[in-house]
């Protein structure tokens, strides 16, 4: 077994197209009637390598190359054919490279026999994506959800490279007490997300108290959301007047931002700023960046920011909706906003609904045209409309009823002998609208006096 380098900045990438055996495959493939973007389109096949090449430069790696190829099924050994590691390691050799990427993700065994053909570290696209948010992350809690992130991706790999783990020394003088190092590393990992995820919940409580802060002072919040490098943190500059890092590349942003944002009409809001969306998000990133993301399940509003010039918009838009779906977010409300028309050449625009709600704005965050628009529709969404009224709270809401009182929303109770609780209440629409995406109440139960409730 060859000695794994520490580190390498050169690059070479191999971008299989199996998009066809994986569309298949997949619990969750779009049906071709439905007229959605297909992945197994060549345009689609293009974008994703080009995704691809883009993700290892923000990477800080140099790519020497980038050999492709299709294949109709996977090899379970290799994940390539001989031909095509042969055709690596001649590349290898011309380009003096010292890691080779693959666009798809590799099981443990396949990247250990690939290191063992190439005698070079090989990652797949799960390791990139979690070595480039551990070069970004800059707080306390955004290091430690990537190093947990880290170590759930690691444990299924502590065989790779280190020969002299596989196996317990034997001989006179040699036998162990009977827990190989590779046993020991295992559980001093364990040991160690153990640690990580204790520390996140503490991360998670103080969040979770300043969320309820914010609630209690009616303060809503709206979170950015959107495919990484749609724009969000440079929309998030302009709305602000801020200056947080906002680059030409994926993932510029990974921990999140908080600024009050005031608007029109006497409402204020706080402007979340998250991380960038991108298909195929690894499954360890998005259970170790839930608490972060939780800005965005317990969110007033989403800003589903969609860069309006790139071809792949719809495809990159289902991308983010996926995500959302994945967190539980799919039923907060969303504001599209379509970025960046002065490249599209589309005007400012408002689109409303026939009640005349306003679902979605054409803007341009580099210029500055659509952002009085923008702030302007916050304003209308986020009006505090009240919800008042009569309701009726079975005995098995005492949960919603203990929030109504924290959130100073009743007025006046009436228990009756069965244990249900008539409750007069007035409350804030948006916080009546929070509750309601935890408890299965609307404001259909809502009337107006106490004569109109059910017997």
């Amino acid at each position: 077994m060859f000695d794994r380098p520490d580190s390498g900045d050169r690059a070479l990438l191999v971008h299989i197209d199996i998009s066809q055996w994986r569309q298949s495959k997949s619990p969750h493939a779009v049906p071709a009637e439905s007229g959605a973007i297909q992945s197994s389109g060549k345009i689609d096949v293009d974008d994703d390598r080009a995704e691809f090449v883009e993700l290892a430069r923000s990477a800080g790696l140099e790519v020497m190359e980038t050999v492709t190829g299709k294949s109709s099924k996977p090899s379970a050994r290799h994940f390539i054919g001989s031909g095509k590691i042969e055709e690596i390691r001649l590349a290898l050799k011309e380009h003096e490279a010292d890691v080779v990427l693959f666009g798809q993700t590799l099981s443990p065994s396949q990247e250990r026999n690939l290191e063992r053909e190439l005698s070079v570290r090989v990652l797949d696209r799960n390791s990139l994506i979690l070595d480039i948010f551990a070069q970004r992350a800059r707080t306390f809690e955004g290091k430690l959800q990537v190093e947990l992130a880290q170590l759930v991706h690691l444990s299924t790999r502590l065989v790779r490279g280190w020969t002299h783990l596989e196996r317990q020394k034997g001989g006179i003088g040699l036998r162990g007490p009977g827990e190989t190092q590779l046993e020991t590393d295992r559980r001093l990992l364990n040991e160690r997300v153990r640690v990580l995820k204790k520390r996140l919940a503490k991360v998670r409580k103080q969040r979770e108290q300043g969320r309820n802060k914010r609630g209690k002072s009616g303060i809503s919040t709206v979170a950015v959301v959107g495919y990484t490098n749609a724009g969000k943190s440079t929309l998030f500059n302009r709305m602000t007047q801020e200056t947080v890092y906002a680059a030409d590349q994926l993932f510029a942003t990974l921990d999140p931002t908080l600024r009050r944002l005031d608007l029109d009409g006497g409402v204020s809001a706080v402007l979340a700023d998250t991380v960038g969306f991108i298909r195929d998000l690894p499954h360890e990133l998005v259970d170790a960046f839930r608490s972060t993301l939780t800005e965005t399940l317990e969110a007033d509003l989403l800003l589903h920011i969609v860069d309006d010039s790139d071809a792949e918009r719809e495809q990159r838009r289902d991308e983010v909706d996926k995500v959302l779906a994945g967190i539980g977010a799919q039923d907060v409300p969303q504001l599209m906003v379509f970025n960046k028309i002065d490249l599209s050449g589309h005007s400012v625009l408002v689109e409303r609904s026939e009640s005349g709600e306003a679902q979605a704005i054409w803007l341009s965050a580099i210029t500055g045209d659509g952002i009085e628009e923008l702030l302007g529709v916050l304003g209308e969404r986020l009006s505090q409309v009240r919800v008042a009224g009569w309701m009726t709270l079975l005995p098995s809401q005492g949960r919603l009823r203990a929030q109504l009182y924290s959130a100073g929303a009743v007025l006046e109770e009436i228990v009756l002998e069965d244990g249900r609780v008539h409750a007069q209440i007035d409350i804030d629409e948006v916080e009546f609208a929070r509750m309601a995406r935890e408890h299965p109440i609307d404001v259909e139960h809502i009337v107006p006096d106490r004569e109109s409730l059910p017997a």
